[in-house]
């Protein structure tokens, strides 16, 4: 049957007022519309459901059934409608959200101060772990979604995923490696000049372990460029790696954006021609919507991000100005 609300609607009035006219001003339709609506529903039920004569409307016995179970009905359906309603403007509860620790310390803590001011009722759990375990979280519906490096194709298909940003690879070596020119000032040029991937051949590297995000796509381009290399230590974490790389134990391929806002003193970074890049990534379950709250927090990561990544520009830039000018 295709029965519609506004037909109930008219019905209870109707059945109230036992009267076209009236009914049809307490709900602002005219005479006609009331009795078409009475029409096109005792059509669907396919019973007569009110007794009409020029004088009187009476409800028949299917009529009376109708009446008297029909307001309960409607309050349900009302107090239902009315409960999602608030429960879609809601400003309130938390939100869980996964991210490897690399990119949980370059986009998280601006996030989290940009959503305390935009949205103070919402508290974003944040989920710390390797990509694996994200990608997991986000399957398990452990989380609401998560931040991830783009996943291999396997992963793609079972994922709702937007492109929050594009990072490139870069370099990080000790000031005394053949890759860095020294001034006739004796001082080592910053990382202005462009390096080929090439000239990483026969290099000695610390590279992220193969729980990370990242280390599927270093061997990819590793392999693209024909790079004989020799991998000298596997860290978990990018910090490790450029202590390793300061102390002189080779160097690192990291993404961009594990490089610190506060850049890395004494070692020299360099972005090597042709530029390869990973994406980062929102993610969510295929085919889930998001809870209005969660959506709202999808929406704001990428405007908080957007920041983080212009803030991060400008700071290089100025990076670059102070070096050549001292």
């Amino acid at each position: 049957m295709n029965i519609s609300l506004k037909q109930l609607q008219v019905f209870r009035v109707v059945a109230a007022e036992r009267n076209f006219s009236r009914a049809g001003e307490l709900i602002g339709l005219t005479q006609p519309a009331v009795s078409r609506a009475i029409t096109e529903l005792e059509t669907q039920v396919n019973l007569r459901l009110f007794d009409r004569t020029t004088r009187d409307v009476k409800l028949t016995p299917a009529g009376q059934i109708l009446a008297q179970r029909l307001p309960r009905w409607i309050d349900d359906l009302e107090n239902t409608l009315n409960e999602l309603h608030s429960w879609a403007n809601n400003r309130t509860g938390k939100v869980r959200v996964a991210s490897s620790p690399t990119l949980s310390a370059a986009l998280i803590p601006h996030c989290l101060a940009y959503c305390a001011k935009q949205e103070p009722g919402l508290q974003v759990i944040l989920v710390d772990r390797i990509q694996q375990n994200v990608l997991s979280s986000i399957l398990s519906g452990e989380v609401d979604f998560g931040i991830i490096v783009e996943p291999d194709a396997a992963h793609l298909r079972e994922l709702h995923c937007e492109t929050l940003l594009v990072d490139p690879f870069v370099v990080v070596c000790p000031d005394d490696h053949p890759l860095v020119r020294i001034t006739s000032k004796g001082k080592p040029e910053r990382a202005q000049r462009q390096v080929r991937w090439s000239a990483l051949s026969d290099a000695k590297l610390i590279l992220l372990d193969q729980a990370s995000g990242s280390r599927r796509l270093i061997d990819s381009l590793l392999a693209r460029h024909h790079i004989a290399y020799r991998v000298e230590q596997e860290v978990g974490h990018v910090t490790t790696g450029f202590e390793m790389v300061r102390a002189g134990l080779g160097i690192n391929i990291v993404p961009r954006l594990a490089i610190p806002e506060t850049g890395l003193p004494g070692l020299q970074i360099y972005c090597p021609t042709p530029i390869e890049n990973r994406k980062i990534m929102l993610a969510r379950q295929k085919n889930k919507t998001l809870a209005p709250l969660a959506e709202t927090l999808w929406s704001m990561v990428k405007i908080s991000t957007e920041d983080t990544m212009a803030r991060r520009t400008a700071r290089d830039t100025t990076r670059k100005i102070t070096t050549s000018s001292a």
